[in-house]
């Protein structure tokens, strides 16, 4: 006699096998949950979680709360740092590479000063975190082989557009221990199209990329749609800053813009061989 099987059982099995395999895991669960819900996130970051999947991404890469993680040009807002500075406070180390305080372009100044600001704001979040630098002509990652995991945010396409690819990407290489892991979060471009041409818009082709990279020295581990959105069409009059939350065009088909949501991205992870 047949009997009929719950379907939820052996998903709860799964977890519960999963839990008490990976208690790493696990442990970096709970400490992402508790930073998700910290007081030293604002309402509109938490806000746009639903299309960032900060803790399903972190999770993907191998986050664990005692590893020493690098976080290139976490920006202004600082928006992965509020996450990665708790998760990372008691037992291991958040180094944020940022452009320096003396800058030539103001822009850039500005972003420094306001992360700095927001450090300082909360203490009792960002007191163990350490800035490094980068440059047009210098980098400044830390000593070799000193990082457990480096991941940069939404930030490929911007040294493809520098000129900088190279010196970053070698430079994150060399800081990374042997077995070290890379994640990378990107604004998606088109398969096939041409890597210059879409960097200026924000986008960069994932297959370019992870050729690249993989002839930089790094290997793909695996790759994830966590961060992908079929609706992102690609081809906006301001390039990818036209989508939420940049919504460069102001009120110009704001709906519009609002309806698609945020970028379709590739999430990919990269390890630096032992």
């Amino acid at each position: 006699m047949s009997r009929t099987v719950n379907p939820v059982v052996p998903l709860l099995v799964a977890l519960v096998m999963t839990l008490c395999i990976n208690p790493l895991q696990a442990a970096t669960s709970d400490a992402l949950d508790a930073a998700l819900a910290g007081a030293q996130r604002s309402d509109d970051h938490r806000a746009r979680d639903a299309f960032r999947h900060p803790k399903e991404t972190l999770l993907f890469f191998g986050l664990e709360p005692t590893m020493h993680v690098v976080e290139m040009l976490p920006g202004a807002e600082g928006w992965y740092s509020e996450i990665l500075a708790p998760v990372l406070r008691d037992h291991g180390l958040l180094i944020a590479v940022t452009p320096p305080a003396d800058s030539a372009v103001d822009y850039l100044r500005d972003q420094f000063t306001k992360f700095k600001a927001k450090l300082g704001a909360a203490p009792s979040v960002y007191d163990k975190v350490k800035l490094r630098f980068l440059t047009k002509d210098k980098i400044d990652l830390g000593a070799p082989e000193s990082a457990d995991m480096v991941v940069t945010f939404r930030a490929t396409h911007n040294w493809i557009r520098g000129g900088q690819l190279d010196r970053v990407y070698k430079a994150i290489f060399e800081v990374l221990k042997p077995g070290g892991i890379l994640g990378i979060e990107q604004h998606r471009a088109p398969s096939g199209s041409d890597p210059a041409v879409e960097a200026e818009h924000g986008y960069v082709p994932e297959a370019y990329l992870i050729q690249y990279l993989e002839s930089v020295g790094f290997k793909l581990e695996a790759k994830s749609e966590i961060n992908a959105n079929p609706r992102d069409t690609k081809d906006y009059p301001k390039g990818v800053w036209t989508l939420p939350p940049t919504y460069v065009l102001g009120d110009v088909d704001r709906a519009k813009y609002a309806a698609i949501g945020e970028s379709d991205r590739m999430t990919l992870k990269f390890r630096k061989p032992n």
